[in-house]
């Protein structure tokens, strides 16, 4: 089984949410939450600060941690071939924008970034991160876990 430890931003403004229009290695695009793996000894406070600059060219100070997210994903729906299960482990931190202006990633690995409206969000193409981060935003729950997300239609791993 493989591991991935990483760290997302929830960022919303005026009834909207920073998203992430990332490019995955088979070239699909899927929104998603700025954030991503956690570096070798990172903090993952230092991460989701980290990825929210390299995605958005955006400046972000963490609020709150939201919660923590695990789940697996099984082999037969990982998008690389010949892959083992991936245990994913997210850490979702509501965050501040404070500076910046939004650009694409220079490394491609992110097409663009966009704050979108909210309501917009269940008609778009998305990660089940970017439901688990605004379910978190939402409720808040003192314990950090809300119901798993499920996988089908417009919603992917």
């Amino acid at each position: 089984m493989d591991l991935r430890l990483a760290a997302y931003a929830v960022c919303i403004e005026d009834e909207r949410v920073l998203l992430a229009h990332a490019v995955k290695p088979d070239g699909e695009k899927t929104w998603t939450l700025p954030g991503g793996r956690v570096e070798h000894a990172e903090d993952p406070f230092d991460a989701v600060i980290r990825e929210v600059t390299e995605e958005t060219g955006l400046d972000a100070v963490v609020e709150r941690l939201l919660g923590v997210d695990s789940r697996v994903i099984p082999a037969a729906e990982r998008r690389l071939p010949g892959r083992p299960e991936l245990h994913n482990v997210g850490i979702f931190y509501q965050v501040r924008i404070t500076g910046g202006r939004l650009r694409p990633e220079p490394s491609g690995e992110t097409a663009e970034s966009a704050w979108t409206p909210i309501p917009e969000v269940a008609r778009l193409g998305r990660s089940s991160l970017l439901d688990i981060g605004l379910a978190l935003a939402r409720s808040v729950p003192a314990t950090g876990h809300v119901a798993p997300v499920p996988v089908g239609g417009l919603i992917r791993h």
